[in-house]
């Protein structure tokens, strides 16, 4: 197992003089839970494969409080039997130990987990300011947010209804009622002279959506237009989200 800064510090560490593959035999399996490249990662992998060692790329999430308590997720790729031969290990390190797919999987998982934080972040330091600069005092806006339908839920939640089965109609929430939301929000950044970048982006995606005439789809309905940018659909069986959902729940 290792845990380093980046993929540079794995790959010396992995691949150096004196490095981790010069003392494994045939048939031993190697665990980074670094936050790492998915292409370093396959690269080390490929490198321990020529020896027959198994590598499976294991990034963590939970932060220094989820390991003093053992509330980690760790998601792994690699081979699926190696995960399941070792799973107990890493059992004993934390509470969500998922297998994600093949090598990069995990790494993939973790880039997607953690940039999505940041942007939710920068998003909210920009709704909070302009909360704030509109005269909310900061405790109290973040109480009042706090209750709403964002607040209730778990972030990735919101993503089994309409996002992961590609199903928008009929809508829970009209497109051209979250435009007239994000229209006023909008403004009053402007109104309290509060620079608005990522809440602008936002509304310019309604605003594409509802060009196309999706008024009346889900309010969730603009998220194809990065699948279309991206060149994927998704549309996952909603069987499969139920058997996911109650796997989380276990």
């Amino acid at each position: 197992f290792t845990s380093l800064p980046g993929p540079p510090e794995v790959e010396t560490v992995a691949l150096g003089d004196n490095g981790l593959l010069s003392g494994m035999s045939r048939g031993k399996a190697y665990f980074d839970l670094s936050t790492n490249s998915p292409t370093m990662v396959r690269k080390i992998n490929a490198a321990f494969a020529e020896r027959d060692v198994y590598m499976l790329d294991s990034p963590v999430s939970g932060g220094p409080r989820g390991a003093r308590t053992g509330r980690l997720a760790l998601w792994v790729g690699g081979d699926e039997q190696i995960f399941n031969r070792h799973k107990p290990v890493l059992d004993a390190m934390g509470d969500k130990a998922r297998y994600v797919g093949p090598i990069g999987a995990g790494s993939v998982a973790k880039l997607v987990h953690n940039g999505a934080g940041y942007c939710i972040q920068t998003a909210l330091a920009e709704m909070f300011s302009v909360g704030i600069k509109a005269g909310v005092e900061p405790l109290a806006l973040w109480e009042a947010v706090r209750d709403g339908a964002g607040g209730r839920r778990r972030t990735f939640d919101g993503l089994v209804d309409q996002f992961l089965p590609g199903k928008y109609e009929p809508a829970a929430f009209a497109l051209r009622l979250a435009h007239k939301d994000m229209t006023l929000a909008t403004q009053l950044g402007r109104d309290f002279n509060v620079p608005m970048r990522i809440a602008n982006l936002a509304l310019a995606e309604l605003s594409e959506a509802l060009n196309r005439g999706w008024g009346e789809r889900d309010s969730r309905s603009p998220m194809v237009l990065q699948q279309e940018r991206a060149g994927i659909e998704v549309r996952v069986d909603p069987k499969r989200i139920e058997e996911a959902l109650a796997r989380g729940n276990e």
